[in-house]
C-alpha cells in the first residue's frame, strides 16, 4: 500500500511539474502580436509568415491546456487527502470547463493556417480571422471566467491548507489568482507571458511540497 501511494505521489508530482512548463514553453514560441488582442491583422502576417510554427505552437497549447486540468485533478487530489473537501471540489469542473474552452480556442486558430496553406493573400487570411470573431471572443470570456472561478476556489482551498510554510502559501495563492485574471487582459505580454510565468510560480510550489512530503499537509 505504501508503494503505490509513493507511486500516485510521484505521478501527481510530475504532471504538476511538467503542465506549467509545457503551457509556458507554447506561450513563449508564440509569434508576439502586438496591440491590443483580438488583433487580426497581426494573426494573419504572423501566420503568413510561419505556417508550420503558427500550427505547432497551437497544437502545443491545446496540450498543455489538457496536461494543466490533469495537474489541477492531482493539485485536488492533494488537498482531498489533507482534509479540504470543500472549495477544491468546487473548483475542479470549473477549471476542467474553462481550460477545455481554453484548447478549443487554438483549433479555431487553425482556421487562418488552412487558408495560408490553400494560398490565401494575408488580407485573405485576415479575413478568416475576422470572420471567428463571432465565436473566438465569446469562448474566449466565457472560458475565462470559468477558469477563474475554478482557480479562486483553489487558491481558497490551498489558503486553508497551508503548503510548506504561510509565506509560501500567500505566494502560491497570489500567483493562482494572477494566473486567472490574467486570461482577461486583452495584451499578448498578459496572455503568454504573464500567465505562464504565473503558472510555473503557482504549481512548482505544489509540486514541490508534494514530492518532499510522505503525508499531505492537515487542513487547518
Amino acid at each position: 500500500m505504501a508503494n503505490v501511494d509513493i507511486r500516485r505521489n510521484q505521478w501527481r508530482t510530475i504532471v504538476v511539474v511538467v503542465a506549467p512548463v509545457v503551457l509556458l514553453v507554447a506561450f513563449v514560441t508564440h509569434p508576439y502580436l502586438s496591440g491590443r488582442l483580438p488583433n487580426d491583422a497581426e494573426v494573419a502576417a504572423a501566420v503568413a509568415a510561419g505556417p508550420t510554427r503558427w500550427g505547432a505552437v497551437h497544437l502545443a497549447t491545446a496540450v498543455a491546456s489538457g496536461l494543466i486540468i490533469l495537474a489541477f485533478l492531482a493539485v485536488r487530489s492533494y488537498l482531498r487527502e489533507a482534509g479540504e473537501d470543500r472549495f477544491s471540489a468546487l473548483g475542479v469542473p470549473f477549471v476542467v470547463i474553462g481550460s477545455s474552452l481554453f484548447a478549443f480556442l487554438p483549433g479555431m486558430e487553425f482556421a487562418p493556417l488552412a487558408a495560408a496553406e490553400t494560398g490565401a493573400t494575408t488580407t485573405e487570411i485576415e479575413a478568416a480571422q475576422e470572420a471567428l470573431a463571432s465565436w473566438f471572443l465569446p469562448v474566449l470570456v466565457t472560458g475565462a471566467l470559468a477558469f477563474a472561478i475554478g482557480v479562486f476556489a483553489f487558491a481558497r482551498a490551498i489558503s486553508i491548507v497551508t503548503v510548506g510554510s504561510r509565506g509560501l502559501t500567500r505566494v502560491v495563492v497570489a500567483a493562482l489568482i494572477v494566473m486567472a485574471v490574467s486570461r482577461f487582459v486583452p495584451l499578448a505580454a498578459v496572455q503568454f507571458y504573464v500567465q505562464g510565468v504565473a503558472v510555473i510560480v503557482a504549481l512548482w510550489p505544489l509540486a514541490y511540497a508534494m514530492a518532499v512530503t510522505t503525508a499531505a499537509p492537515r487542513a487547518q
